[in-house]
């Protein structure tokens, strides 16, 4: 036997927690109610399909159950208190079973609730139109039929991929089915070609089931624009038999031009059209071709044909026959003096027209006789056929030429008497002859034979120039004649004729000459360059003025030459003063050289030399005409005085005086202004120690960041600094930097004590003497006689005491001391303590000063310290003591004992926050 499908597991699993329920709850039997229970209560199941329902109750010992519903069941399983069973094929769209059980005389009830849906598996879109008129309007309608529920039913039309409507059907009845979404839609140029389609959704992810999608197989739209306008028919209104001319049908305003179809005819013969598509446009043309069975007039169609509706345009075109006339000589070539007859012909119909006379009816001939001369050889002859047809004139014509046989003739016109031609380009020789046949021509030089190449291109050259005799001759005859050839050209100046530099000397007579060749001859002048309209002319006195140059100018009928000339007007030596000055002075150091340039050509060579004195015989260098890199500098060592120039070319020499004085421009060193200098505070002031060499005498002014030198009456120490000194005379100027220190004596600027306060026996104070002075003082301290183990730092401003007893109190002096005085300050410290500390003590007291004292006076003969004042050392332990440098005074020296540079330094011994106390106590 099979085992229970899934659907049935799952309600058996059901039921069975539901009893397990019940058990738990026997005890509450008599509180709760007795219930009937379906499961699933609602269900959602494929059209077609089947579902396992499951009928339970908690009644402990129900008397019957059931399930009731209209749906096709195949099995059934129950228990004591659950019934579960398969409904199959289910296809109602909604359907309620019931439940029911009976249980202490009443009927329990569940309803449950099924409803079915169907896929949209047939999704429909309605065929569209074989062709649709841009801009009207088509309609779009889908039909998904069966598909459920509708509620949950989506449909969409579409353009390709583009949405144009999307419905949902939403709200709908749960029993309603299939769906029908129908749209309006204008139709566009694009849309030709476009897929249009219908999308259906079914969406069940609510109820727990997935997304059921379907489109429709696409449909293509065929849009299309046709213009109201009847297509232009262009063709021409007559053709004649046998002829072709092509016809052309056009029209505007198609979309898709590329769908539409013409159709060309002339009379019952259909026309093979060539089609042009531009955009929109369309051109047919064709070519239409008559014979003689068409004559007659016959009617051209042009139809155009696009989505179904045509454009037609008839044109009307008659065909006709007009053979060529026929034109005739009696003979094509004659002798001259021969009688000649000319005869026109043509068709029936037509009306001929000889030599502009016209027959006198259609369809005779005109007929022309003449005497033939030289004159009507080549003469032309014309003959004109008219026909009208469908009341337009049509008109043929034939020509036909006549030849005369004459003997040559030159005229003038064709060979003319004086040839005049132009030298240099290459040209054609022509000399012809009128004669039938066509006459040689050939000409000799009369004077030695040369023949001139007629009718071939070549080059002219003077050569050709002279007489020539031309004969023309043929079969007629003979004809000569006399020419002459002239031959031209431009103007030319040559270095003989014209020379491209000329030479005069000031005071001469002189004219400017040029000779040109040319034909015909040129006319010669000549311009100074820069002044138009002075043209030299004549005998000239010569000036340098005239020195220059000069445009001459050949001119003729064939062209113009020029050539500049150069005039050199050369003279004797002279001296300018601005060029050459009679005093010059030479600048020591600038490297200049004397300047002295003459006037003269040509140009001049000049000597400068001492004359007396220190410069006897000396030769003064001279600057060069164009100074350059490489040219000798003036020597150091010029001396100056007077000198003579002498200057001289080939047309004399000159001679000058010139009186050479030397001067230098300013200069600072060391030994004039020193880098250096120093000064003492309060002295009286005085300007800075700086000279300068230099002549004339250089000025000097100092001055510190641009401000001058101070005017003041004592030096104080804001004048340090560092200042900057500018010599200056007419050659120039000098600088040079000056750092000025300015010294001052010592003053003890402050002496203090710390701490400030009491100390113990066996406390420590430090003593700070601070000074001011420059250079920087020198630093000493006297201390009271008995103090021992006092400590100095390294520049001995600082004095310290570890352990202080009663042998540190008293004055100590602090004296700085630099090369410009001394000075001294002095605080006193005091050393006090209860009577029974100080009696105690006194004993060990004495005792220790009494060794003291021996160790003191032992120490000043052993180091042999003239004046008795000690700097002991920082180490507390020890016993030595140094001599302090410039000290005075003993140990038990006063005020006023130390001596001093300057009478006024005096020690100090100040009150009030100067004394300090140091108070004693005991524990």
């Amino acid at each position: 036997m099979p085992g229970p499908s899934p659907g049935l597991r799952r309600a058996l699993l059901g039921l069975w927690a539901a009893l397990g329920l019940g058990l738990l709850g026997l005890s509450a039997v008599a509180q709760e109610p007795f219930w009937a229970d379906l499961q699933p209560r609602v269900a959602l199941v494929e059209r077609g399909g089947s579902l396992w329902l499951n009928c339970s109750t908690n009644c402990p010992r129900p008397e019957r159950g059931g399930l009731e519903t209209s749906l096709r069941r195949n099995g059934t399983q129950r228990g004591l208190r659950w019934l579960a069973r398969q409904l199959v094929d289910i296809r109602e769209p909604e359907t309620q079973p019931v439940c029911f059980f009976r249980c202490a005389r009443r009927t329990l009830q569940a309803r449950g609730l099924i409803r079915t849906f169907q896929r949209p598996d047939r999704v429909e879109l309605v065929p569209l139109p074989a062709w649709q008129p841009v801009g009207e309007n088509f309609t779009l309608s889908c039909r998904v039929p069966g598909a459920g529920p509708r509620g949950s039913l989506t449909l969409t039309l579409l353009r390709g991929t583009q949405e144009l409507i999307r419905r949902s059907f939403a709200g709908e009845p749960p029993r309603a089915r299939g769906a029908v979404l129908t749209a309006t839609v204008l139709a566009r140029r694009e849309d030709h070609g476009a897929n249009f389609s219908c999308r259906a959704e079914l969406d069940l992810r609510p109820h727990g089931l997935g997304l059921f999608e379907n489109s429709s197989a696409p449909r293509e739209l065929r849009t299309f624009s046709l213009s109201p306008e009847p297509p232009r028919l262009a063709a021409p209104r007559l053709l004649e038999a046998g002829s072709e001319k092509p016809v052309t049908c056009a029209l505007d305003g198609l979309f898709p031009a590329s769908e539409a179809r013409v159709y060309l005819a002339l009379g019952d013969q259909r026309l093979s059209p060539d089609v042009t598509l531009e955009g929109d446009a369309l051109v047919a043309t064709a070519t239409a071709t008559a014979s003689a069975e068409q004559e007659g007039a016959k009617q051209l169609v042009c139809s155009v044909t696009l989505g179904g509706e045509s454009r037609e345009t008839r044109e009307n075109l008659t065909i006709y026959s007009f053979p060529e006339p026929l034109l005739t000589l009696s003979e094509t070539s004659v002798p001259e003096g021969k009688m000649v007859t000319v005869t026109c012909a043509a068709g029936a119909q037509a009306l001929v027209t000889l030599e502009g006379i016209p027959a006198a009816v259609p369809g005779q001939p005109a007929q022309l006789q003449l005497n033939a001369t030289d004159d009507d050889d080549r003469r032309g002859f014309f003959c004109a056929a008219t026909l009208e047809v469908d009341g337009e004139t049509l008109s043929k014509n034939r020509s036909a030429e006549l030849r005369v046989l004459y003997a040559p003739r030159l005229d003038d016109s064709d060979c003319p008497r004086s040839w005049t031609w132009p030298e240099g380009p290459e040209q054609t020789l022509r000399c012809e002859a009128r004669g039938n046949p066509a006459p040689s021509v050939h000409c000799v030089r009369r004077d030695g034979g040369a023949v001139l190449a007629l009718g071939l291109l070549g080059p002219v050259t003077r050569a050709l120039a002279g007489s020539y005799r031309c004969t023309a001759a043929n079969v007629q005859g003979q004809a000569v004649k006399d020419v002459m050839l002239t031959v031209e050209y431009a103007p030319a100046l040559d270095s003989v004729g014209c020379p491209e530099r000329i030479t005069w000397l000031e005071g001469t007579e002189a004219s400017l000459v040029c000779v040109a060749h040319g034909v015909p001859p040129p006319s010669v002048s000549c311009v100074r360059s820069g002044e138009a309209g002075a043209v030299m002319e004549g005998l000239l006195r010569v000036a340098r003025e005239h020195a220059g140059t000069y445009r001459c100018e050949a001119t003729n009928a064939r062209g113009s030459a020029a050539k500049n000339v150069i005039v050199t007007v050369e003279y004797g030596p002279s001296f300018e003063e601005l060029s050459c000055p009679s005093n010059w002075t030479w600048v020591e150091g600038t490297g200049r050289l004397f300047p002295c340039e003459v006037d003269g050509k040509p140009e001049p060579s000049v000597q400068c030399v001492g004359s007396g004195g220190a410069t006897e015989g000396v030769l003064l260098p001279l600057a060069p005409p164009d100074p350059s890199p490489r040219a000798p500098g003036t020597p150091g060592d010029l001396a100056p005085g007077i000198y003579v120039c002498n200057a001289t070319n080939r047309h004399g020499s000159m001679v000058k005086t010139v009186v050479v004085s030397a001067e230098s421009p300013p200069q600072m060193d060391e030994s004039t202004c020193p880098s250096h200098q120093t000064w003492l505070e309060g002295a009286e002031a005085a300007a800075l120690a700086c000279s300068a060499r230099g002549l004339p005498s250089p000025g000097v002014r100092c001055s510190r960041e641009g401000v001058p030198w101070p005017e003041r009456q004592r030096v104080s120490r804001g004048d340090a600094g560092t200042y900057s000194c500018v010599a200056t005379n007419a050659h120039g100027t000098d600088s040079r930097m000056v750092t000025v220190g300015v010294e001052y004596r010592p003053v003890v600027a402050e002496l203090a004590a710390s701490p400030p306060g009491g100390v113990r026996p066996g406390g420590n104070f430090t003593l700070t003497c601070r000074a001011e002075a420059w250079p920087p003082a020198q630093i000493s301290w006297r201390a009271p006689p008995g103090a021992l183990n006092l400590g100095l730092s390294s520049n001995n401003s600082t004095l310290s005491v570890a352990g202080a007893m009663g042998s540190h109190g008293g004055e100590y002096e602090c004296a700085a001391t630099n090369a410009h005085g001394r000075h001294a300050r002095r605080i006193t410290v005091r050393v006090a303590g209860p009577w029974l500390w100080v009696a105690l003590g006194s004993a060990a007291g004495g005792a220790a000063l009494l060794a003291a004292g021996a160790g003191l006076a032992f120490y000043v003969q052993s180091t042999a310290c003239k004046k008795g004042e000690y700097n002991v050392q920082e180490a507390e332990s020890s016993g030595e003591a140094v001599c302090l440098n410039g000290a005075g005074g003993g140990a038990g020296g006063g005020a006023g004992a130390e001596g001093g540079p300057e009478a006024g330094d005096t020690a100090e011994s100040p009150a009030g926050g100067e004394v300090f106390a140091i108070q004693l106590t005991s524990t």
